[in-house]
């Protein structure tokens, strides 16, 4: 073939081009879904990361080795197989600097935590010792994990006890109400446990529960010690599907609770539940599913200060 001078420039022209695009294209690993998938497999060693999360800071192979070494402000994450044991947590940060938990959509047997100033993200929890997360501290943030078909105890899937809580952007599915359990996807109460305060729920997806999306107790509801108050809950842009029970979401001795933007996607008798004193709840901007009886079921001491559409009968 006769090689003439648009030939050459052309062929120059389309290596500067690939060359450019080579240049533009990073060489690190793309990061890491919050369910575990990856858009490119990441190069070994590499640090694990969460789509929002900070980088590692910190490699731990157990719960343990992560309880002695990891300080305020650190980013741990688990090298270690933990598929087969529960994730316990004791060690926390500081009001300033909690220490992070980081699963990037690792399994784990289920979770307990047992500090303050800690959040835990990412970890993937398939038929765990119910419940499936437990927590009990102040400052504590729980977001972007999973847990299916948690088994055995209670069935719950959530349960915390504390302060200034947050469980956000979790899903929890198939709990199940046989053999006597009332498997909830989210619990508190105050017997032998702390009442709690400040906490948020939102943006977590209950699907599949047979009991209730919530069940809220405080001190002071026929069951508890007496001691404190258990109030200020906002719950807001839940997904809600129970199976089985007369409400999704049930309050008894809770006070100030904001109710507000979620979804109750299962035909229940009411979607919600103010009973045993749980004044001061506001109730606003909720879908119901259209076999949903009425939205508020209240007693009448739970009527001071509610604020919210007429209540159309009983808890």
């Amino acid at each position: 073939m006769r090689i003439t001078w648009r030939l050459v420039l052309g062929f120059l022209a389309v290596s500067v081009l690939a060359l450019m695009a080579a240049l533009a294209s990073p060489s690190w690993p793309r990061e890491r879904d919050a369910d575990g998938g990856s858009g490119a497999a990441a190069p070994t060693g590499s640090p694990a990361t969460v789509r929002g999360a900070a980088p590692c800071t910190l490699h731990a192979a157990t719960p343990r080795e992560a309880a002695r070494r990891a300080k305020p402000g650190d980013t741990v994450c688990f090298d270690g197989d933990l598929s087969r044991q529960r994730l316990v947590i004791t060690r926390g940060g500081s009001r300033d600097h909690p220490i992070t938990y980081a699963g990037g959509g690792d399994a784990v047997d289920g979770i307990t935590i047992e500090a303050d100033d800690v959040i835990v993200e990412g970890f993937r929890s398939v038929r765990p010792e119910a419940p499936g997360i437990e927590l009990t501290g102040h400052r504590v943030t729980v977001r972007n994990n999973t847990v299916i078909g948690p088994r055995g105890g209670d069935g719950d899937g959530i349960r915390f006890f504390g302060d200034d809580l947050t469980i956000a952007h979790n899903t929890v599915r198939d709990t199940d109400n046989s053999h006597g359990r009332h498997a909830d996807c989210m619990q508190t109460f105050a017997s032998d446990t702390p009442p709690s305060h400040r906490v948020r729920i939102e943006n977590n997806r209950c699907e599949k529960v047979d009991n209730m999306c919530l069940m809220a107790e405080g001190p002071n509801d026929g069951e508890g010690d007496g001691r404190g108050t258990t109030s200020d809950f906002t719950i807001r842009g839940n997904h809600c599907e129970t199976l089985r029970a007369s409400q999704a979401l049930m309050f008894e001795d809770v006070r100030d609770a904001t109710i507000t933007g979620n979804v109750f996607a299962a035909p229940t008798d009411h979607a919600i539940g103010l009973a045993y004193h749980s004044t001061g709840a506001r109730v606003d901007g909720n879908t119901l599913h259209s076999g949903i009886r009425y939205e508020v079921g209240i007693d009448d001491s739970s009527r001071a200060g509610y604020r919210g559409p007429e209540p159309g009968g009983p808890p």
